[in-house]
């Protein structure tokens, strides 16, 4: 595993663990990981995860219109660990209205 490598999955495991404590505990105080509240990722929970997902809440698409999509879509290939399917994160962002996808996003 080269340097780059190893730094990448340290910045995972730092993103990762910072999930899911907020997750985890309903009372956490926020915090923001690429222009994203943490507390505010569960409005859009829903619309990633599971067979048939529900359409996305306004919250939902409000939050993803101010996310830092370049820096969030870094972490994508994370995101089966979370439970959530990276294709829905894609389709979710193009159904909150976002229309210029980073490369690194799209599917």
């Amino acid at each position: 595993m080269g340097k780059n490598d190893t730094r990448i999955l340290m910045q995972f495991a730092v993103l990762a663990t910072v999930l899911t404590s907020a997750i985890l505990v309903k009372e956490a105080t926020s915090l923001t990981v690429c222009q994203i509240d943490t507390n505010d990722m569960q409005k859009c929970r829903p619309a990633v995860t599971g067979n048939n997902p529900p359409p996305p809440v306004n919250e939902c698409c409000v939050m993803v219109r101010a996310a830092n999509l370049e820096c969030f879509c870094r972490y994508k290939i994370y995101l089966p660990l979370l439970g959530i399917n990276p294709s829905k994160v894609v389709a979710l962002v193009a159904k909150c209205g976002v229309t210029t996808i980073p490369p690194g996003c799209r599917a």
